[in-house]
């Protein structure tokens, strides 16, 4: 296993040598590692764990012990270390809107209560 972040500041490493094990040919040089190997090792044991279970929330809850919010929070740390931006799902985007328009005014807490809940 090769190292993606250094063990004293965190900073990103990159590889300067690549040795044959059979031959002993070296090759020295500045390799870029792959966006995998700058995950944390709880990351990386969460993929294995959401690539086994095929991306079903449910057994993937079971293997590690968690709750949906964690497996959700935890899945979105992954895409954001790989370097991708986390978008919200229209439901949490829902309830933004709603939590905004009641710290507004623009809601009472009884309304706001409500369409939290889907009655309205």
């Amino acid at each position: 296993m090769v190292l993606g972040r250094c063990p004293i500041c965190s900073s990103k490493l990159k590889v300067v040598r690549l040795q044959c094990d059979h031959c002993k040919t070296g090759i020295d040089g500045s390799f870029e590692l792959d966006k995998f190997s700058y995950l944390t090792e709880e990351q990386k044991e969460f993929v294995e764990i959401f690539v086994k279970n095929r991306g079903n929330i449910k057994e993937i809850e079971k293997d590690l012990g968690i709750s949906y919010p964690t497996v959700r929070r935890n899945l979105d740390q992954v895409i954001e270390a790989l370097g991708y931006s986390v978008k919200p799902t229209e439901e949490e985007v829902n309830k933004k809107d709603i939590l905004e328009k009641l710290s507004l005014g623009e809601l009472t807490s009884e309304e706001a209560l409500k369409q939290l809940k889907g009655e309205s």
